[in-house]
């Protein structure tokens, strides 16, 4: 590794296959077998969780620790290289051929950018079949420096809020960083992500969307097919569900949009179809169709092996582990495992049924439609146009969903003043407290603690406040 590489790695900060320590410590030997149980990847010493270099020093002492650390794994694991470059220890260590590894303190992986300590149970979904190689890091046949556009590689790093610079030149380093080049090939991930034409190379890597008139797949009055990166099926899909939903303005202070369904609910559910999708099953597609009383979201390849219904949604596992890294890296994926519970806790909020996850060959996550907004059926009231009693019961029930509509206004004009209400006694116990934890501050308000966390991530998204080191150990800050 150079300087122009170190500076890369910086820059984009820590994901899948980089993490920053401030200072050399024992506990080290964690993110060695989290690296080697992953993708492998580099720990940089020196440097803080913001990115900034703080300055470490390679001595002899620091290397022989660190090679009798990754001796006493279990299994041995062979650290690449350990390298001093300006003021930052660079340790290279490489994916594991003999997975799961361990240390004293027990079994980790890299999981959103951190280092996670593992199961028994988790290491037998993750690890079960971990002779066999995923799709995504396969090499993409006749995929080459040529077919990357610089453009798609611009808008992730917008997206991820990085100002790193990438042109033809420091393409291949860029590429090297994120763990999707080696060996003078790129794999299928990097074509997934950055493809000038994926087409070419993965035709079936496509989201179809429709909506359909009535509750079957019979008559269609919409259609796009998005034929092209993930980052902008993503956008593309979002973009159709929210053309189709019914969405209410109400002004309280700032004018907002209500959607019938709440965006961030269907956000989470097209992540987990673009992270989870099997990209080996060849002619299938993630399905986004939207009826007139639910959306469903769909994706290729079920529940992976080990994951049952009494586990799933509490435990973490990703078939794609390198795109996931890309959509965490972007902001797009939430907290370790929390998305299935993220989506109950939003409908369940917006007053709606719960969600419906079902999965064979295809994954389906079923979002029912508020019956007060949705589109009526097919035939509806036309069938009965002469009949005037019909009429006037129609304009009666058009009368009620009108002065629904205004209770329901008065309602969340009233639940929203609470929610303000909570969020600046938030405002003033994290100013006092910086370390007050989630069920500290559930106690206090006399909330449950997914109110709290729900709280938290409006604050943080409004810029009102910020994290300061990891989930455990770290405090909060508010934003002056």
């Amino acid at each position: 590794m150079n300087s122009e590489q170190l500076n890369l790695l910086i820059a984009e900060g820590e994901g899948l296959t980089v993490e920053f320590k401030e200072k050399y410590t024992s506990r080290i030997d964690r993110d060695i077998v989290a690296l080697a149980n992953s993708r492998g990847g580099f720990i940089l010493l020196g440097v803080n969780n913001d990115g900034e270099i703080t300055g470490e020093k390679l001595t002899n002492q620091m290397k022989a620790e660190l090679s009798s650390l990754a001796r006493n794994c279990d299994l041995h694991i062979s650290i690449t290289k350990i390298s001093q470059i300006n003021d930052v220890v660079a340790i290279e260590v490489s994916e594991g051929p003999e997975k799961p590894y361990s240390c004293s303190s027990g079994y980790f992986r890299r999981l959103d950018g951190m280092t996670q300590k593992m199961t028994q149970k988790e290491v037998r979904l993750i690890f079960r079949t971990a002779a066999d190689m995923s799709f995504e890091s396969l090499p993409c046949k006749g995929f080459s420096f040529e077919d990357v556009q610089l453009g798609k590689v611009r808008a992730f790093l917008k997206e991820a809020g990085a100002s790193l610079k990438v042109t033809g030149a420091n393409l291949p380093s860029f590429l090297s960083s994120l763990g999707i080049h080696a060996d003078n090939t790129i794999n299928n991930a990097g074509a997934l992500m950055f493809a000038s034409d994926i087409n070419r190379f993965i035709p079936h890597c496509e989201t179809i969307m429709a909506a359909f008139k009535g509750v079957e797949k019979v008559h269609i009055y919409d259609r796009k097919d998005a034929r092209t990166d993930l980052l902008a099926q993503f956008n593309e899909a979002m973009d159709f569900i929210k053309k189709q939903l019914n969405v209410r303005s109400e002004i309280y202070i700032n004018r907002r949009e209500i959607y019938e369904i709440p965006l961030d609910a269907l956000r989470e559910a097209l992540i987990n179809a673009l992270v989870h999708r099997d990209y080996s099953m060849r002619g299938t597609s993630i399905y986004v169709n939207v009826f007139d009383d639910r959306v469903d979201i769909s994706n290729p390849g079920g529940l992976l092996p080990g994951v049952t219904t009494r586990n799933f949604g509490k435990e973490s596992v990703r078939r794609n582990p390198i795109i996931a890294d890309f959509f965490h890296r972007m902001g797009k994926v939430e907290r370790l495992g929390t998305g299935i519970r993220r989506m109950k806790d939003l409908m369940r909020e917006a007053g709606l049924k719960e969600p419906e996850f079902t999965s064979d060959t295809f994954f389906h996550a079923v979002f029912y439609r508020d019956p007060e907004y949705s589109l009526k059926r097919a035939g509806g009231l036309s069938k009965e146009k002469g009949n005037e009693k019909s009429r006037e019961k129609s304009r009666e029930k058009t009368r009620e969903k009108t002065r629904e509509k205004t209770r329901e206004k008065t309602r969340e004009k009233t639940r929203e003043k609470t929610r303000e209400k909570t969020r600046e006694k938030i405002l003033a116990l994290i100013a006092e407290y910086p370390h007050i934890t989630t069920a500290e501050l559930a106690k206090e308000l006399s909330i449950t603690s997914k109110g709290v966390e729900w709280n938290l991530k409006q604050l943080r998204d409004s810029g009102l406040i910020r994290r300061i080191g990891p989930d455990r150990g770290g405090h909060w800050e508010v934003v002056k």
